[in-house]
């Protein structure tokens, strides 16, 4: 769906929101699930990032893609939880799941990548393997680069969005996007061997 008429809206009606929340609903999800690791805190910062974008529409002014808008909201309000006194006192020691389990029936949620089709039993254990090896170093990676990393290879932002988002320069993202791809590369090339 073509959201850019948004631009221009003071606010949203429930279909535009179902339909936003149908097209990135899984995008938010995964990202408040890469910075907090926890299920339950990615299911309810979820819903408060919708409700967030429906009651601020009108904040939306067609600067960046509402992709990007939207993973601006959830990266605030993920932080704002953080910073909570509730999420301190927390206890979450969840790894990386690249599987759902949270989904209903259909396989509505696909977490951290899009469910292939059908391959062989030895290939999909293989790959999950290396996924999980993979993932396990990008999130031992310091916050700066793991994030970088997400944004730009998860959701494909351009080195412009993602610096926007992050209120840093280009070149800085550029700087850390190179370093953090080196840095895995470079794990992984020691657990290879």
């Amino acid at each position: 769906m073509d959201y850019s008429f948004l631009a221009e809206a003071q606010t949203i009606n429930n279909d535009t929101l179902a339909s936003l929340m149908h097209d990135y609903g899984n995008d938010v999800w995964n990202y408040i699930y890469f910075l907090t690791r926890n299920t339950e805190q990615a299911d309810d910062l979820s819903q408060e990032v919708f409700v967030r974008a429906y009651t601020g529409i009108a904040n939306y002014r067609g600067d960046c893609s509402i992709k990007t808008w939207l993973l601006t909201i959830t990266r605030n309000t993920t932080f704002t939880y953080r910073k909570s006194r509730f999420f301190r006192s927390s206890l979450w020691g969840e790894t990386l799941s690249l599987e759902s389990d949270q989904g209903d029936q259909s396989g509505s949620r696909k977490t951290m990548r899009e469910r292939s089709v059908y391959p062989s039993a030895e290939i999909e254990v293989i790959r999950k393997v290396h996924i999980n090896e993979i993932w396990d170093i990008v999130l031992a990676l310091p916050e700066k680069f793991r994030e970088i990393l997400l944004l730009h290879l998860r959701y494909e932002l351009t080195t412009v969005e993602i610096a926007d988002m992050l209120r840093i320069s280009q070149g800085t993202v550029k700087s850390r996007l190179f370093r953090a791809k080196d840095k895995v590369r470079k794990q992984w090339e020691e657990r290879s061997e």
